[in-house]
């Protein structure tokens, strides 16, 4: 959803308010932010969590530093933030695990609602299903019709119990019925020989992460799993355009504060991210990681936040998928 457009006025009152913090921004000098990543360097909420980072440097005059703190499926990160003081110098980038955790795991050090405050919703990404060549499937059609026929006998790769690429595939045996064999791996990168060989027959991938091995024939592409096509995978079919309504899954990236934080420091920041979202450089940096920029205000992040937790709880109950 696109928000207000960003104008030269809008970029100034951005600048000057980098204290993120309260009534007297106009006289406030810029204070350090603590960007908060909590994934290892490498993956997408690094990658694009440091753009950020410096995008918020250049538009604002402060100082951003971006910090990793990985663990326990971004846990560790998300509670230090979290139980950060609220004056708008620590900020969490997050993807949907944040939702995804409270359901799945036994115990989260935080609540998601009552700890945490949405500040936007930066980027969209959606999966895209690949399948092994080895088989003679071209289609999501195809795929359906060969588990239907061989039920048991399929299986699917995921980065790990819980992870959206797991929780898709568990999706289409609830929505298709073709009963697919979970296996996961210690990462969607670690999945892929076993996928490009037969051994597993498909998964759900970042576009990142498969965009290579389509390109190259090592992977067939059948689906990806947004709204519209994305730019970087523009001729594969949506799942609605290939049967499957209502499969709509988004690696969304989001920036989160502790819940405390006064609404207009929120606000102050949610300005300064849309100054930065709003440059081509940012999109083309989002584009290359197979992401595309997203415009939230505040109250529409929290929208998509709560309903993004009920679809995963939803699903998680369901199927009944445990870290056990």
């Amino acid at each position: 959803m696109n928000g207000p457009i960003i104008t030269r006025a809008g970029l100034l009152a951005a600048a000057a308010a980098m204290a993120f913090g309260a009534p007297r921004v106009a006289r406030a000098q810029p204070r350090n932010l603590r960007l908060v990543l909590p994934y290892a360097p490498g993956g997408v909420v690094d990658t694009l969590g440091r753009v950020l980072a410096q995008g918020l440097g250049e538009v604002t005059g402060g100082t951003v530093v971006a910090d990793n703190r990985p663990g326990a499926g971004g846990m560790i990160g998300s509670d230090h933030v979290a139980k950060s003081t609220p004056d708008g110098s620590t900020a969490l980038i997050m993807d949907p695990a944040i939702v995804i955790n409270p359901s799945l795991q036994a115990s989260v050090p935080y609540d998601l609602f009552r700890d945490l405050k949405p500040v936007a919703i930066i980027s969209s990404s959606p999966l895209v299903c690949v399948v092994t060549p080895s088989l003679p499937i071209h289609s999501m059609q195809e795929l359906l019709a060969y588990g239907r026929a061989h039920r048991g006998q399929l299986s699917f790769a995921s980065a790990g119990v819980g992870t959206t690429p797991h929780l898709a595939g568990e999706m289409l045996n609830q929505r298709t019925g073709i009963d697919a064999t979970h296996v996961p791996y210690r990462g969607i990168a670690a999945s892929m020989p076993d996928v490009m060989s037969g051994k597993v027959q498909f998964t759900f991938s970042s576009i990142a992460g498969a965009r290579g091995l389509l390109a190259d024939g090592r992977l067939r592409g059948l689906i990806t799993t947004g709204t519209r096509r994305p730019p970087a995978l523009p001729d594969l079919p949506t799942a609605a355009e290939a049967g499957l309504a209502d499969f709509n899954i988004d690696l969304w990236l989001g920036v989160f504060v502790p819940a405390a934080t006064p609404d207009a420091t929120v606000a102050a920041m949610n300005t300064a991210i849309q100054a930065v979202l709003a440059k081509p450089a940012t999109a083309a940096a989002f584009g290359r990681a197979g992401a595309e920029v997203r415009h939230t205000t505040p109250a529409e992040a929290a929208a998509v936040l709560r309903r993004e937790h009920d679809m995963w709880k939803a699903l998680i109950t369901s199927a009944r998928i445990t870290l056990g």
